[in-house]
C-alpha cells in the first residue's frame, strides 16, 4: 500500500501549506497573462506562475480548447498569452475564486466554491480515528490535487472463501479524500486491506460525498478572503465527517462484502488472458503500460478468477508513481468486482483483438 507521509510529516506539511495559502475573489478582467505565462492579478503585489491544474481551469473558464491551450504552453507562450488576454475581455466582470499556494496560482473556481481545506478535514479525521480502538492510519498523502488518508483495523476482519490463497483475510478500513482545488468532494469510502499482500481496494460506494458548493460570496467582497467567511458552512460538512467515521468499521458490512468477494473466486477467465486485458483496459481507462503490468501481475499470481484479476489491478497500483492514479487503480479493482454477470462474461471470454473475427 502506497504512502507519502508519516503522521508527523503530514501535520508539518498541512501547517506549512496553511500558512502559505491565500484566496482572492476578483473579476476575471483583473487577470492578465504575461508572455512567460505568469499571471498578474490586480491587488496582488507579485506575478505568479500557474500549476497544471490552474492552467487547465483557466483555459476551461475562457472556453479555450484544452489541446490547443496545452500546445501553445509547449510551443508558443506569447501566443497563449495573447489568446488568454483576448478571451478574458469577452467576460471581464465574471467573478472567480483564485486560490494560490506559495508562489503559484493553483485553482480558478466559481465564487460559489466552498473552501473546505485539507487541514480541517485531516484534523477532524485523525481526531475521530484516534478514538476508535484498534484503528490505525496506514497511508497518507498530499498531492497537487488531493489529500488522501487511509486507516484500517485488524480487529474487524472477514475471510474470502474459495480464494487460491489459503486464509485470504480482508480487514475493514476507510478512505478519506479532499481536494482544495476543485478536483473532488470531501469523500469517505469503505476501504479493505488484503492481509496476505497488503494490497488495498477502495470501494466506490462511498458513505459520504460533500461537494464544495456553498453560498455565492457577497457581491461587495473582492480581493483577499479571510477564513471567517466560511467557518459556519464548513462545520456542517465536518460534522457529517465525524458521524460517518464513527460508524465506518462495521463488521456485518465487511462480512457481506467478503461474501460477495467469495462469489468472484468461482468466476474464471474462460477465454484468452491477453484478450481479457485488451477488453478490460479501454473499458476502465487503463493505459497501455498499466495493462501490461496487470497482465504480468495476473500471470504471476496464478489466479485467473475475477478476484484474481481485481487483485492484479490493485497490485499494479503499487507500481504507479502517481499517488492519485494509484488510488484510481484501487477503485478500478473494486469496479471489476462489481461487474454484472453479463459484463464479466464478455470480458472473461474475450479473444486477443488481433485474432478476433
Amino acid at each position: 500500500m502506497k504512502t507519502m507521509y508519516s503522521l508527523s510529516q503530514l501535520a508539518t506539511m498541512l501547517e506549512s501549506n496553511n500558512a502559505a495559502m491565500a484566496d482572492y475573489i476578483v473579476p476575471i478582467g483583473a487577470v492578465h497573462m504575461l508572455d512567460d505565462n505568469e499571471l498578474n492579478v490586480e491587488g496582488v503585489p507579485v506575478t505568479q506562475a500557474l500549476t497544471t491544474i490552474g492552467h487547465a481551469q483557466l483555459g476551461s473558464t475562457l472556453d479555450i480548447p484544452k489541446p490547443y491551450y496545452d500546445l501553445l504552453r509547449q510551443t508558443d507562450k506569447g501566443l497563449l498569452a495573447t489568446n488568454v488576454n483576448r478571451r478574458i475581455m469577452t467576460k471581464p466582470t465574471e467573478r472567480k475564486l483564485i486560490r494560490s499556494l506559495r508562489d503559484e496560482y493553483r485553482a480558478f473556481l466559481s465564487d460559489r466554491y466552498q473552501r473546505i481545506d485539507n487541514r480541517e478535514v485531516a484534523e477532524v479525521t485523525l481526531n475521530v480515528l484516534s478514538g476508535i480502538p484498534g484503528v490505525r492510519v496506514v497511508s497518507t498523502a498530499i498531492t497537487e490535487s488531493r489529500l488522501h488518508i487511509r486507516a484500517v483495523t485488524h480487529e474487524v476482519t472477514a475471510l474470502v472463501k474459495g480464494s487460491k490463497e489459503v486464509g485470504d483475510v480482508i480487514a475493514a478500513g476507510v478512505y478519506i479524500s479532499n481536494s482544495e482545488v476543485g478536483m473532488g468532494s470531501v469523500s469517505i469510502k469503505p476501504f479493505i486491506e488484503r492481509l496476505v499482500c497488503k494490497n488495498g481496494m477502495v470501494r466506490d460506494d462511498g458513505k459520504l460525498r460533500a461537494n464544495h458548493v456553498g453560498r455565492r460570496v457577497d457581491e461587495s467582497i473582492e480581493g483577499l478572503l479571510s477564513d471567517s467567511t466560511r467557518r459556519l458552512e464548513d462545520e456542517v460538512v465536518l460534522r457529517k465527517v465525524r458521524d460517518v467515521l464513527r460508524h465506518a468499521f462495521d463488521g456485518a458490512a465487511l462480512q457481506q462484502f467478503a461474501d460477495k468477494l467469495s462469489g468472484t473466486t468461482q468466476r474464471h477467465i474462460e477465454g484468452d488472458v491477453t484478450g481479457t486485458i485488451q477488453i478490460l483496459g479501454p473499458s476502465f481507462g487503463l493505459q497501455v503500460g498499466e495493462q501490461q503490468s496487470v497482465l504480468r501481475r495476473l500471470i504471476e499470481g496464478g489466479d485467473l478468477s475475477q478476484w484474481g484479476l481485481a487483485n492484479a489491478i490493485t497490485r499494479t497500483a503499487e507500481d504507479i508513481d502517481s499517488f492519485d492514479r494509484a488510488v484510481e487503480l484501487e477503485t478500478i479493482g473494486y469496479k471489476v468486482i462489481d461487474l454484472t454477470n453479463s459484463a464479466w462474461d464478455k470480458i472473461s471470454r474475450a479473444k486477443p483483438l488481433a485474432l478476433a473475427a
